[in-house]
């Protein structure tokens, strides 16, 4: 992993990098992706906006699931790979991230400027009249409104749910808007047939064509709600180096790709950059 690092360590070090993240920057955080050498074959069809929106049995199903998954979601730390990152960003080599996951891991390992392209997960927004809150007051309203609703939760799908049957579905209560009274409530997360803010994505654009390198970290890059803006960089000449386990649907675009642990290349790669800018320091 050495001749790796030493080359990630040469294009990074020239500073203005934007890192783009996918699912398998937070595996070892103990959230599991579809598609990596860890990832879970997905069970059931991904909820999409107009099944949530239009169908109360689906709506109950998701968040009876999302209600015990929420619990080990909201108990991650972040890794030795996005703390990596964050010294990057503190180093002035990283100036922004964009990440397609919605754990909020980011953040919390300290990195300042995060652009969450589908959301975060801990944030419920209400479709009716567009109040917002936090996923820990909802989970204490769920909590009262089904008392002795709990299961053995050892594993959490990627999308931050788990497995029920339907007889436990069917014993669950949601509940609307606290706000308005009857608002629908949704996780302010972006579901499949659902689409990113276009104030968002202009700003992902702007960030990356304004970048000397595109770094992606832990993306198969198969959907094109992140796919875009590597071959946007391509497009623009600007350098694309892939770090991820397995191969991606950009792999074709880049400038050089590795195959590795994040968790255990970043760190040797942030110990590198800024190990040699302190040497060079006047």
């Amino acid at each position: 992993m050495t001749e790796q690092v030493d080359a990630l360590a040469a294009l990074v070090a020239g500073g203005q990098v934007v890192v783009l993240s996918g699912a398998g920057l937070s595996t070892e955080s103990g959230i599991p992706d579809y598609r990596g050498p860890s990832g879970v074959a997905r069970r059931h069809a991904p909820m999409t906006y107009q099944t949530f929106t239009g169908d109360p049995s689906a709506r109950r199903r998701y968040w009876a699931r999302s209600h015990l998954g929420w619990r080990l979601v909201a108990r991650a730390a972040p890794n030795d790979g996005h703390r990596a990152v964050a010294r990057l960003q503190r180093a002035g080599l990283v100036d922004s991230v964009i990440t397609q996951n919605v754990d909020g891991l980011h953040t919390a390992a300290g990195s300042p400027r995060v652009v969450e392209l589908h959301g975060r997960l801990d944030e419920v927004v209400c479709l009716g009249c567009g109040a917002r809150g936090g996923r820990e007051e909802l989970d204490g309203r769920l909590r009262r409104a089904n008392p002795g609703f709990d299961a053995t939760v050892t594993a959490v799908n990627p999308d931050g749910d788990v497995d029920l049957t339907d007889d436990e579905v069917a014993r669950f209560r949601p509940v609307d808007c606290a706000s308005c009274g009857t608002g629908m409530l949704k996780p302010d997360v972006v579901f499949f047939g659902e689409s990113v803010p276009a104030t968002r994505v202009a700003r992902c654009f702007d960030l990356v064509g304004s970048a000397r390198l595109l770094l992606v970290l832990g993306s198969s890059l198969t959907v094109m709600s992140g796919r875009r803006f590597v071959t946007y960089a391509a497009r623009r000449g600007i350098p694309v180096v892939i770090v991820n386990q397995g191969v991606t649907r950009g792999d074709g675009y880049a400038t050089f790709t590795v195959d590795a642990p994040l968790g255990r290349l970043l760190p040797a790669l942030a110990d590198r950059v800024t190990a040699a800018g302190a040497l060079t320091a006047p």
